[in-house]
């Protein structure tokens, strides 16, 4: 199948996700994950008519972005050093893994530099996974938005978790139930904004995170094919 192809029957799945739970479809925004791949996939993914792409490196994103047209939004996915906030301060709309207070500082103090306002999501290690960036502890993940709140050039948006890797994408509902169910707690809820971003769900369990309330699903194998990592 084409990568448009591929495209539609994604979107055609969460759409029946959406319609398991009684959800509205146009509450899910499908990204795609386009790391590895060359501008050539990227193309014909916009032409298919994606404008949501994400990236896992701060210089893969950085090349692509001035080669595509640009009514794109961009998000970074991957994890972040703090040494490449300002390579991507004000040119991406969502940076989805702020996963300490020290990068959050250094988003706010880029940003500030640029005269903008940086979105981002906090990244939460719901299964606790030592592979994994964040923190499964919800009292230390409540402490760091709040204090994340408090910067002034940084707008919270919401969460945002990796699963593990499993066979059978049932044995991750728990874990973006506990997402939402966090995100929605008195701890929190309120330093994010009404209709708040849970970022959660990958090609092989999105369906099931869209039914666990995921808006945004970050789909990279189903959209282009197995990743090439000789790519640099």
């Amino acid at each position: 199948m084409s990568i448009g192809g591929n495209i539609d029957a994604v979107q055609n799945r969460i759409n029946a996700a959406c319609m398991r739970v009684g959800r509205d479809a146009s509450e899910v925004t499908l990204l795609c994950v386009s790391k590895t791949k060359p501008l050539s996939d990227l193309q014909e993914a916009y032409k298919a008519g994606a404008r949501v792409f994400a990236e896992n490196k701060v210089q893969e994103l950085t090349q692509k972005m001035p080669e595509m047209p640009e009514d794109i939004d961009w998000h970074l996915i991957g994890h972040l050093q703090t040494n490449k906030v300002k390579y991507i301060i004000g040119k991406v709309a969502l940076i989805h893994s702020v996963d300490s207070l020290h990068l959050a500082e250094e988003i706010n103090k880029q940003a500030e530099k640029a005269g903008c306002v940086q979105k981002i999501l906090i990244e939460i290690n719901v299964a606790g996974e030592d592979s994994k960036f964040g923190t499964s502890d919800m009292e230390k993940n409540a402490e760091l938005i709040r204090n994340v709140s408090e910067l002034p050039n940084v707008k919270l948006m919401g969460l945002m978790t990796i699963a593990p890797y499993v066979e059978d994408p049932e044995e991750n509902r728990i874990y973006f139930r506990t997402l939402k169910e966090f995100l929605y707690s008195d701890a929190i809820r309120g330093y994010f904004p009404e209709r708040p971003i849970l970022s959660m769900g990958m090609t092989g369990d999105f369906e099931v995170a869209v039914e666990e309330g995921a808006t945004h699903v970050r789909v990279g194998t189903g959209i282009f094919g197995d990743r090439d990592y000789g790519i640099k």
